[in-house]
């Protein structure tokens, strides 16, 4: 490693053990502290820097640097919200304080994504460093509630219309690979009534967990022979009955049940679509009118950035420049902030540091070389969109 890259090496080290020790887990979900932390970092840059809030403790940072020079709207984008530390004696070390060891820093959120954090703050003070881009705008995006799935950080910026771009470049557990196709995803809840009676004669009751078992027997039939055809590439439409919650004591038939089912969807298949679908499925059962109840809970569609768009192809050139490799494309097992922006046509592109088996882990970490190659990567990646920096 040459003296630059000693010199990146210590300075990512450094703010990654910053953002250790500034506990962001949800549940609670506060992130104003750390939010403050990235904001006075990239204001001190030179950035314009607004921290966003639609709920209160629930803080995210948007910093931009824009020219006159008409260019792309490049986004960066990490989550600063980590899940809880679990099992403390599962921990070998301090989950608060970085470690570092054997070319690994370990702490909570090391990978899962303060380590893509730390990356995209070095290069945000790295580019305002060298000048700024030289058209265009550059925008840096911290957000918190991913862990939560909820709707009080990227969703918020995308819906308030404070971040809307041409390029969206997500932190992930990519080993410095890219994700550029994701599933969409619908959540739902089924609900089925009866009527109480004695275990000891079930038939003066109607079992709501029966007739549940109805209804989710003709979704599995359905979803059987339909779904194994639904494929693209690595990538497969799925369903999975994640809840079922039914009856209050083993003596007593049932009154009501409840359950929450899972669809992943093709980039190419759409929420309400699946919604509309199931629905129709589960009517066509003919249980009693008003014994059950469909409810659509949440859903994103999904996204497919084409191979052979500027920030796809971007990050292809600089992977082969800094590695001699062939950028390589892998399969999104979840779901990522990106979805909500996946019906603007614009290239949404997953990449960072780490694994993705280390992300919820104890003994979390985020091998120091990748975030290295990853900024100089990523440094790369804003040159070619942006235009050369001195």
């Amino acid at each position: 490693m040459d003296y630059q890259g000693i010199i990146v090496r210590k300075e990512l080290i450094s703010i990654l053990s910053d953002l250790i020790a500034i506990p962001s887990p949800y549940p609670p979900g506060r992130s104003v502290e750390i939010c403050a932390y990235a904001a006075n970092r990239l204001k001190q840059a030179g950035y314009k820097v607004e921290v966003a809030r639609n709920t209160k403790g629930v803080d995210n940072v948007v910093a931009r640097l824009k020219v006159k020079a008409k260019g792309p709207a490049v986004a960066f984008n990490a989550h600063v919200d980590t899940v809880g530390v679990g099992e403390r004696a599962n921990w070998k070390s301090d989950p608060f304080k970085a470690l570092v060891k054997g070319g690994l820093v370990y702490g909570l959120g090391a990978g899962n994504c303060k380590g893509s954090m730390a990356v995209q703050l070095w290069l945000a003070e790295e580019i305002a460093r060298l000048g700024g881009p030289a058209r265009g705008e550059l925008l840096f995006t911290f957000v918190a509630d991913e862990e939560n799935l909820g709707p009080q950080g990227m969703a918020f910026l995308r819906k308030s219309g404070k971040v809307r771009p041409d390029v969206l470049i997500l932190g992930a557990q990519t080993e410095n690979n890219l994700i550029v196709a994701e599933r969409g995803v619908m959540w739902a809840r089924l609900t089925t009534k009866g009527k109480a009676a004695h275990a000891g004669n079930p038939a003066a009751g109607d079992n709501a967990i029966l007739r549940m078992m109805r209804l989710t027997g003709a979704l599995q039939a359905h979803y059987d022979k339909v779904l194994p055809k639904r494929v693209k590439g690595a990538m497969r439409s799925t369903v999975n009955v994640g809840m079922f919650h039914g009856g209050h004591n083993t003596n007593v038939v049932p009154s009501a049940c409840a359950v929450e089912i899972d669809r992943r969807l093709l980039p190419g298949e759409k929420v309400k679509d699946a919604f509309a679908e199931l629905k129709r499925v589960v009517d066509g059962v003919g249980e009693p009118r008003g014994s059950y109840g469909v409810e659509f809970l949440t859903g994103t569609n999904g996204f497919f950035a084409p191979e052979n768009g500027a920030g796809v192809a971007a990050f292809a050139a600089a992977i082969k420049a800094a590695t001699g490799r062939k950028a390589k494309f892998l399969n999104a097992t979840g779901v990522s902030d990106g979805r909500y922006y996946a019906d603007d046509g614009i290239e949404i592109i997953n990449f960072g540091p780490g694994s993705g088996a280390q992300g919820h882990a104890a003994n979390e970490s985020v091998p120091i070389a990748e975030m290295v190659e990853a900024a100089e990567i990523q440094l790369d990646v804003v040159r070619q969109l942006t235009g050369t920096m001195r």
